[in-house]
Order: C-alpha cells, then structure tokens, then sequence
C-alpha cells in the first residue's frame, strides 16, 4: 500500500508539472547582430528545448566569420533560437522546420515581430521535409533533435544522401550523450568539440 500511494504521488506531481510546462510562458533573448538583447516570448510544448544562451553564445563564436550571407537549415527549429540568432548575424536565408504547429505559429509571429523577411517556416516533421532531394545545399545547417527520439543518425543520412550538404558546409549537432557519434557521416570532420557531462556539442564541417 504505500507503494501505491507514493506511485500516485509522483503521478500527480508528474501531471502537475507536464500541465505547468505546457501553459508556461517563456522568454528567448537574442545574443549578437542586428537584434542583440531583443527578447521574444514563446509558450513551452512537449519535447521544446531552447539551446542554452551560453552553448548559443559559444556556437556562434565559432562561426563568427561563416553565418553573414549564407543560408541556413534550422531542423527542428523549436523557439527558434539558433536560426535567429542566425538571422541577427546577417544570415541571408533561414529555412526553419518545425512539427509542432504550436512553435511554427510562433515563430512566424518573431519573423514578422522584428519585420524579417529572410525567414521561412515550414510546419512539417523534419524526416519528411529531408526525404526530398533539395536543389541547392545549405551553407550551416542546425540539427538540434528531441533526446532520446532516434532522430539523429537517420536525419545526418538523409542530409547527405538528399544533398542538404556540400563541401565546407557546417552542420551543429546537439544530442544526448547515448548516441553514437561515431555513426554520423565519414565525410563530416570535427572542428570544434564542447560536449558536456550532459549532452553533445559538436560542430563539424563536410570534406
């Protein structure tokens, strides 16, 4: 009996924290470029990590001289954050993907709240929008899954198969710690590695 009613316990609390996340209300801060310091807000759904102002902040150092004028994938978009921050730093096009219609909605919304046109959101599951060859390959693509989903590796087959990528294009991957990197493309080298205790945080660039 105890059992049962400390298993009802946490469900409740579980329950009680799904619904809190659900309806909570959340603020993106941009980091650099044209919009540096605008904050957007945006409702929190189920799988919604925003990458981390300090992982962004890292991200973009790194590409500090490879984002103005190029154009951008943005798999599993999300809030938004990453290509925003692309667009502040004087991307030329940004190509958003995002399943939930939720976060597509709102991003739309940030696009037209700092008056961009140089964004598009496509309201669609990332394994369906790369099952189509692309016409042209993007310069930086973002490819931040939900954990523990298997999204990763199929996602990295698909961008090369289909030709989302081409030599000197860079692909950022955030992932879980369980996944195998190992798996990822041949062709994808390393340049930069920051992977913590929690997760992977890795940019690599096509040879």
């Amino acid at each position: 009996m105890p059992r049962k009613r400390q298993s009802s316990k946490n469900n409740a609390a579980n329950n009680s924290s799904k619904s809190y996340s659900k309806n909570s209300h959340h603020q993106l801060r941009i980091i650099g470029g044209q919009w540096r310091s605008r904050k957007l807000s945006f409702t929190a759904t189920e799988g919604l990590r925003p990458t981390q102002d300090n992982v962004r902040e890292t991200l973009f150092n790194w590409l500090m001289y490879d984002v103005e004028g190029v154009s951008c994938l943005d798999l599993f978009a999300g809030s938004g954050a990453l290509g925003l921050e692309a667009l502040s730093r004087g991307a030329k096009h940004v190509q958003f993907i995002e399943k939930s219609h939720t976060a597509a909605k709102q991003l739309n919304q940030h696009l037209l709240t700092l008056e961009c046109s140089r964004g598009n959101v496509k309201n669609t599951d990332a394994l369906d929008y790369l099952s189509t060859p692309v016409k042209k390959a993007f310069d930086v693509i973002f490819l931040d899954p939900p954990f523990n989903q298997d999204l990763l590796i199929p996602c990295c087959e698909l961008l090369t198969q289909q030709g989302y990528c081409q030599t000197d294009t860079f692909i950022y991957v955030e992932a879980e710690l369980n996944v195998d990197l190992s798996k990822l493309p041949e062709q994808w080298n390393v340049i930069k590695d920051k992977s913590q205790s929690s997760k992977h945080i890795v940019l690599y660039q096509q040879q």
